[in-house]
């Protein structure tokens, strides 16, 4: 009675609880003190004025005014003034700051506060590393061969050091986590390495004492968690593993180390109590011990007087709440007994495996670099077996650069190692965090990794395992369509400034089809038949077989190429189930493909691809300008080959393959890729002339039955006849298709344009003269400088003979789609309303017209385009009466535009003397890199604009080397910074430009394609809620909400809910001017530019303008979230400028300093 009456009267009553702390860990104890009753006080810096543990707590105080952010938690009078002040019990001082400082335990209890840890005596002795090494050599327990406390005489340094031998690690002396940590190989490294440990220390613990150890190579890291009452009990909760680590940081932490024998377990754990035995240790402690992998044994490291960050798994296999064990030890209750929370060691069991994961804001793509910032999006995973514990994590909340990087500890549980694993990888997949960068794709790989599974490992298992750096690539595809969607409402789509705006645009329907089944069509007959079979095929049935060119063609001449895939694969399916009949869809090639990638933001392979999966019945046909593929100039023949087989492998099915100047021999090679392949060849002749004018005697009858001869002979399987200017009158079209049919074998395709406005008549004319196929574009898509309307067509066929068998009223339904789809382009609208006989005086292609007007109008010469027509005319004189096709057409226009903006007349042109600087496009034209025009160039104005230079008379492409593809692959892997797939190569190949722009476009905002085109080219309005579908089965419902005023930064907030939770995105205002200075960033293309390498403060600058350094020198120093990195010259330089100053905050590549 008398015991129990003296234990109570020596209890120690906390109602009030200060947590001398911060975040998740302040957050953790508060959480304890709730379960027990007591009330938190939480102190909070100036900078985590916003920090979630401030409004976890009842009361919260501000200190460390005029202090830096760390040491504002490292102010021991303050902090216990705020204690006394509030009336607190009790403090606990968590982990880091002033958790091991014996000055700040003495303070709290001279107080007559309650210091939850152990006695400042025994912190003293055993929170000083070294002093703790000769306790434990006193007590029996290996140590590990070290140095005593650094002096700071750097000769008897290297004295120490020598004695102990290489490799070394420096450690500090008070506190742990890895700060002032080093690895010195040598001498050499020595005094650059301590100093910087000191400084570490210093800023992290108020104490820059360090000391030196030998370094073990093989080594695991294992540790041993004890609780001690002030009775003189003491048990241990078993073990940690905590080999895996980084920078000296723990990543992952295990319980218990699984690859320990029981006899292992037994050594260790005794070891431990033996030692906090010999300390007189009480309250929570954890003793750490390095084992060596290949002898296995141990020796002691230090003792950690406080609670660790991974005390969590030690919780999770044991049941024992370790904080609320702290905090009742403290109290004076007794180990074994129901009050203290802790059995006797007899029956503190081990109950299955747990794991910790530290998720921090580092960027494991970048070195691991600290990032900050504000957290737009945080969803965290929940379920059996998973525990969180967090700090600054949910949404809005803010990052900042100066303290430790964690954001969450995420701790699971299971029956096996095994089950853990799979656990926490479930978790980690759970998790969302958008607006700053998380290792958590490094741990999902480390996790994923089977030595780690196995704890196949020592503590280099992470620099030792390159494959832990290969990082699938980051989706988070709906931030980055925000920052797309954000960026275009507030700065417009650069591609529709100053132009009409669609008026009240209907959303496109697409017909209902879900009872239409999926017929064979074309593409199952090439399949059936193969590409010779397919064309007797064609030959010799009735039908008049039709294309449509909506997809491609139509929309290149009236939209100017900008209709995008979000509206072109949408429709395919109904193609397939409405129209099954159709000979074919040209749907990719010409303009197309470079204009997807350089105003459209879209990758034209993934157009083809969807097209192909969505229409897998009909034949999918491209324009192949030979030896120019899909470019403007000539390629190497290796070049056109590889892009010939990359389209074929992708989906294309029809390979229209014409020379810009009909010259055959340049077409030869495509052709033989093209039917290498497989696929069908259509050779095709490009038009011009008129065949019924006596005096157009160049491009005569037997001009075209010469042409038709040499392509058929060089293996196409179709012949096409390409109209691309619209010039083939009803009668020539009769003539020329007659004559034809009697001349070749192959059936015979016919494309016009309608510019004229009667090209449907040309048509009929064709079909009547027995011609196989012909080119329609849809009715909505149809007329003006596209093809002649397809519902028409097939009208007018139908009942006779050669009907075409099309469904009227499914391309009526199908055309209503085009119709809405039409008026979110009203932008690219040309000006023409109706049909222009003038084509038959210029005798432009349809889309070099739009085109053409475009510029003349962009040029400010709209009103003046009368005189461009006639400059085109003048111009194809001058230049011999060539074929105008892409590219000819635009070197022609070109010249036209160059005549008209400097009023040039065609005297002017044609006179030697006369200076003129021609384009650069009529040069090549003439120098023969486009080829050999029928009946040659004339000589006089090739020797002028030529000057001395001599024409290629041969094929270009045989007198181009081969490309080095492997070489040009590196290449361009280079400029985006990723790996490049085969079809991304011949994007690159045909346009390396627009390719690198269009890459980091979508590296920066993802797949645009999935972006209704409303919103696309305008953005969004305020309450507006659309639909993304990012891939099948998973829908995103975006509603926009408002905007921000700007920021001094010049940023705006944009403001959205995505799936009814709110996100938020920063964005560049970029016609608001900036009210404060920003930092220039580092440009990484000049060497004698330094840029930081880390968000974070400069604490020391060691240079100025005019210093030689040298190179290794440490140039500069910046301090991020605790941790120190050292700029250091990479060569050999004189300093000419530096751009910061010490205490100032800078961001990732903010330019330093330059080199002279």
């Amino acid at each position: 009675m008398r015991l129990a009456l003296c234990l109570a009267c020596s209890m120690k009553k906390i109602e009030k609880l200060l947590i001398a702390n911060r975040s998740e860990i302040a957050i953790r104890v508060m959480r304890a003190a709730a379960e027990l009753n007591m009330a938190s006080v939480a102190i909070y810096s100036e900078e985590d004025r916003f920090a979630l543990h401030r409004f976890k707590a009842a009361e919260a105080y501000r200190i460390g005014k005029d202090c830096s952010p760390v040491q504002a938690y490292l102010q021991i009078d303050e902090i216990v003034q705020v204690a006394v002040q509030s009336g607190a019990d009790a403090v606990h001082p968590g982990y880091g700051f002033l958790s091991e400082s014996p000055e700040f335990a003495k303070a709290c209890i001279s107080a007559g506060l309650v210091f939850i840890g152990p006695s400042p005596e025994v912190m003293s002795r055993l929170g000083n590393k070294v002093q703790a090494r000769t306790l434990a050599q006193e007590n029996q327990v290996p140590v590990m061969p070290a140095s005593d406390a650094l002096p700071s005489d750097s000769s008897a340094v290297r004295a120490m050091a020598s004695a102990i031998g290489y490799p070394l690690m420096l450690k500090a002396s008070w506190g742990g986590g890895g700060r002032g940590m080093r690895v010195i190989e040598s001498e050499a490294e020595l005094d650059a390495m301590v100093e910087i440990g000191r400084r570490e220390a210093d800023t992290a613990f108020g104490n820059d004492e360090v000391y030196l150890e030998k370094l073990v190579r093989r080594a695991r890291h294992v540790e041993v968690q004890v609780l001690g009452d002030q009775q003189g009990t003491l048990v241990h909760l078993f073990e940690r593993d905590c080999t895996v680590q980084r920078r000296n940081q723990k990543v992952v932490e295990r319980a218990p180390a699984f690859f320990l024998t029981d006899a292992q377990r037994e050594t260790i754990c005794e070891s431990a109590l033996r030692l906090c035995k010999g300390a007189g240790y009480h309250n929570a402690g954890t003793v750490e011990f390095l084992q060596d992998a290949d002898t296995g044994e141990f020796f002691f490291i230090e003792v950690n007087p406080r609670i660790q960050v991974e005390h969590t798994v030690t919780e999770e296999i044991t049941g024992i709440d370790i904080v609320k064990a702290q905090i009742r030890i403290a109290q004076g209750y007794s180990i074994g007994t129901e009050e203290s929370g802790v059995p006797p060691q007899q029956q503190i069991m081990m109950r299955g495996h747990a794991m910790q994961c530290r998720i921090t804001t580092e960027d494991p793509e970048n070195n691991f670099i600290p990032d900050y910032g504000e957290v737009d999006t945080y969803r965290s995973p929940s379920g059996f077996g998973i525990r969180l514990d967090a700090g600054t994590a949910y949404t809005g909340a803010r990052v900042t650069r100066h303290y430790d990087s964690l954001l969450v500890k995420v701790t699971g549980r299971g029956n096996s190692p095994q089950e853990v694993v799979q656990r926490m990888l479930r978790a980690l997949r759970e998790f969302r965090v958008r607006g700053v960068n998380t290792n958590m794709p490094f741990l999902i790989g480390l996790l994923s990794n089977e030595d780690f599974c196995n704890a196949n490992y020592t503590t280099r298992f992470i620099d030792d395992t390159p494959g832990l750096m290969t990082f699938p690539r980051r989706r988070d595809r709906v931030t980055r369509l925000l920052r797309f969607i954000g960026d275009i409402t507030i700065n417009g789509n650069p591609e529709v400034a100053g132009r009409r705006l669609p008026l009240s645009p209907r959303v496109p329907r697409i017909p209902l089809i879900t009872e239409e089944p999926l017929l064979p069509g074309s593409r199952e007959r090439l399949s059936e038949l193969g590409p010779r079979g397919f064309a007797r095929w064609m030959h010799d049935q009735p039908q008049v077989l039709i294309t449509d060119t909506t997809f491609r063609d139509a929309h290149q001449s009236l939209l100017a190429t900008r209709v995008r895939s979000y509206d072109l694969i949408a429709v395919a399916d109904a193609y397939a189930r409405m129209l099954p009949q159709l000979f074919s869809v040209e749907c990719w090639g010409g303009a197309t493909f470079d204009v997807a990638m350089r105003f459209l933001n879209e990758c034209p392979w993934q157009r083809l691809a969807g097209l192909r999966e969505r229409m897998p019945n009909i034949l999918t046909q491209m324009l192949l300008r030979s030896s120019n593929a899909v470019g403007y100039t000539n390629y190497p023949d290796n070049v056109v080959r590889y892009f010939v087989e990359q389209a074929a492998a992708g989906g294309v099915d029809i390979f229209r393959v014409f020379d810009s100047l009909n010259w055959v021999e340049n077409m030869r090679v495509a052709i033989d890729a093209a039917g290498e392949t497989g696929k069908l060849v259509e050779g095709a002749i490009c038009f011009t002339g008129n065949l019924s004018d006596p005096q157009c005697t160049k491009y005569n009858l037997d001009y075209y039955l010469d042409l038709a001869r040499q392509l058929e002979a060089a293996g196409s399987h179709v012949l096409g006849l390409k109209d691309m200017g619209g010039l083939c009158r009803p009668q020539a079209a009769r003539d020329l298709i007659l004559a034809l049919k009697n001349e070749v074998s192959i059936p015979i395709h016919f494309h016009t344009h309608d510019t004229s406005g009667i090209a449907a008549a040309s048509v009929l004319a064709a079909v009547e003269a027995g011609v196989d196929a012909v080119d329609c574009a849809m009715d909505a898509m149809s007329g003006l400088t596209s093809q002649p309307n397809l519902g028409s067509i097939v009208e007018a066929l139908r009942h006779g003979p050669r009907d075409t068998g099309l469904d009227a009223d499914a391309i009526r339904a199908l055309s209503r789609y085009w119709e809405a789809v039409r008026e979110n382009y009203a932008a690219f609208e040309s000006e023409e309303r109706s049909g222009a006989s003038e084509v038959y005086v210029h005798g432009m292609p349809g889309g070099q017209y739009t085109n053409l007007r475009e510029q003349a109008r962009s040029l400010g010469l709209a009103d003046r385009w009368s005189e461009v027509a006639n400059a085109y005319a003048q111009v194809n004189d001058l230049f011999g009466d060539i074929i105008k096709v892409t590219p000819t057409s635009k070197v022609v226009g070109d010249m036209a535009l160059m005549m008209v903006t400097n009023g040039l007349s065609r005297e002017n042109i044609e006179d030697p003397g006369y200076p003129v600087a021609f384009p650069e496009s009529v040069v090549s034209l003439f120098r023969g890199d486009i080829g050999q025009p029928y009946g040659g160039f004339p000589s006089a104005l090739q020797k002028k604009i030529l000057g001395d230079q001599a024409p290629l008379i041969e094929r270009p492409g045989a007198v181009l080397p081969p490309a080095d593809l492997d070489a040009m692959r590196k290449e361009a892997e280079q400029g985006i910074e990723r790996e490049l797939s085969d079809v991304e190569l011949a994007s690159y190949l045909m346009y390396p430009q627009v390719f690198v722009d269009y890459a980091k476009a979508r590296q920066q905002y993802g797949d645009m394609t999935v972006v209704p085109t409303q919103v696309f080219f305008y953005g969004m309005e305020s309450g507006q809620e659309i639909t993304i579908e990012l891939a099948s089965g998973s829908t995103q419902i975006i509603r926009f909400l408002g905007l921000s005023e700007h920021h001094d930064d010049g940023l705006r907030t944009v403001f959205f809910e995505v799936n009814g939770q709110p996100r938020q995105i920063r964005i560049a205002d970029r016609t608001h001017e900036v009210s404060r200075e920003v930092q220039p960033k580092a440009d990484p293309a000049d060497p004698n530019q330094v840029g930081a390498p880390m968000p974070g403060l400069i604490v020391q600058i060691n240079v100025a303008p005019g210093d030689v350094a040298k190179a290794g020198d440490v140039l500069m120093i910046i301090e991020a979230m605790k941790m120190q990195t050292s700029v250091r010259a990479e060569r050999d330089c004189t300093i000419d400028k530096v751009k910061v100053e010490p205490g100032q905050q800078v961001d990732v590549k903010d330019l330093l300093l330059e080199f002279d």
